[in-house]
């Protein structure tokens, strides 16, 4: 690699690492003409450095040049920092020499903006397009798509990518407003309609006429920055829940705002990412996709924000304790799914085990049931009958209390390896 190269690569792969969504999940390419790679058999595993970058997919940025002056982002055109730009033919030689080194399986590419939306589309088409075609690379692909770029390029390009994403990047128009005035949530969920219509119709091609070649096969999700801008908990779920809905996204991804600026609309420089409010939102999109939780159930008016030092399937258990105790040998599945310390896996095993007889504690451990916090909202045959009676306050304190690593609040302390 020429020293040139590597100098663009340190640049561009630093400024890719603020952007999370890259999960690869869903991925069904298969090798096929003697080509290179394959993302159905292989998968994708991630690996983030603790500056955050992931190391099992080249995942760098086309460029970190940019027209918009966003003020939350790294690539703004304002921000004094070093620029650089691969060129088409780099960036496919830079994946299929560390693709063949074993070095990554997979290619994650973004890009700032320069010029405008079809010039910087175009290339990453040109990309994509090369790998597959001329390259004949089978590993997975996810590409972010240039709001603004025309819905041409966008279709080609989605012909050769497993991923598609396009970031919304505030939850609200208020708060893109804010620190993006440029920039309107139309812009993304535009694209998003487009290629969710565009999924759909060449699935339905694909049962008439099978070789119809796939398109987004892995579908498309989008990214929102979080703890930038005021908005709470309950606008961003709803955002999310509402573009699931919507363009049935595969993912929603919750970033963290990390101070980068010293504008004096965002966080000051130094101050804590938002981690554990990340995490919490990550559990309760959890919930809603796998626990059939309702958006409202969660957070409403009356609870705006998730609890920090609970994740909040017990938050919401603690707050509706008329639904309690289940009895565990009755209860349909999907009210098993709402206990605390039972989780999708458990509860299958649940409703299958007890066809042969009513399940005792035991029996519940071996499952897998978290049983120090589930034992408060359920009945089994031999649990003790005086646990209904306490309060939810008590509730909490008992399982802070005998899961201290977990549920303390003050307790950050990193834990010890070795």
């Amino acid at each position: 690699m020429s020293e040139r190269l590597r100098e663009k690569l340190n640049i561009l792969a630093d400024a890719a690492k603020y952007d999370v969504s890259c999960s690869s999940s869903g991925g069904n390419r298969k090798n096929d003409n003697k080509g290179l790679g394959n993302s159905h058999a292989s998968g994708i595993c991630h690996t983030y450095t603790e500056d955050g970058r992931c190391v099992s997919l080249l995942k760098i940025l086309l460029t970190n040049h940019c027209i918009f002056d966003c003020a939350y982002c790294v690539s703004r055109k304002s921000n004094d920092i070093t620029r650089a730009a691969f060129t088409v033919e780099e960036v496919v030689e830079l994946t299929m020499n560390f693709y063949r080194r074993n070095y990554i399986e997979g290619l994650f590419l973004s890009s700032g903006i320069f010029k405008n939306a079809d010039f910087t589309m175009e290339r990453l088409l040109r990309i994509v397009k090369k790998l597959r075609l001329e390259e004949r690379f089978n590993g997975y692909i996810h590409l972010k798509t240039i709001p603004g770029a025309s819905e041409e390029l966008i279709r080609e390009a989605g012909m050769y990518a497993d991923r598609m994403s396009i970031n919304l990047e505030m939850p609200t128009e208020s708060g893109l407003k804010l620190l993006a005035p440029e920039k309107t949530h139309q812009q993304v969920t535009q694209p998003l309609g487009f290629i969710k219509n565009q999924i759909v119709q060449f699935k339905e091609e694909r049962k008439l006429i099978k070789s119809t070649p796939k398109f987004v096969s892995a579908g498309q999700s989008t990214q929102m920055v979080i703890g930038a801008t005021p908005e709470t908990d309950q606008e961003i779920m709803q955002t999310a829940a509402l573009f699931y809905k919507d363009f049935s996204l595969k993912r929603v991804y919750y970033s963290g705002y990390i101070p980068i600026s010293y504008d004096n609309r965002l966080p000051m420089i130094g101050s804590q990412p938002p981690l554990i409010r990340e995490n919490r939102l990550y559990q309760t999109d959890w919930l809603m996709r796998f626990y059939g939780f309702h958006v409202n159930e969660l957070l409403n008016d009356a609870n705006p924000h998730l609890d920090i030092d609970i994740d909040p399937k017990l938050s919401w258990a603690l707050r509706n304790l008329q639904h309690f105790p289940v009895d565990i040998n009755v209860a349909a599945y999907k009210v098993i799914l709402r206990i605390p310390g039972i989780g999708v896996t458990s509860a299958k095993k649940i409703v299958q085990a007890r066809k042969f007889g009513k399940l005792r504690i035991d029996q519940l451990k071996k499952i897998g049931v978290a049983y120090n916090r589930a034992k408060h909202f359920i009945k089994c045959a031999d649990s003790p009958y005086q646990l209904k009676d306490y309060q939810g306050s008590q509730i909490k304190a008992f399982i802070q209390a005998e899961s201290q690593s977990k549920y303390l609040k003050y307790d950050t302390s990193q834990l010890i390896l070795f």
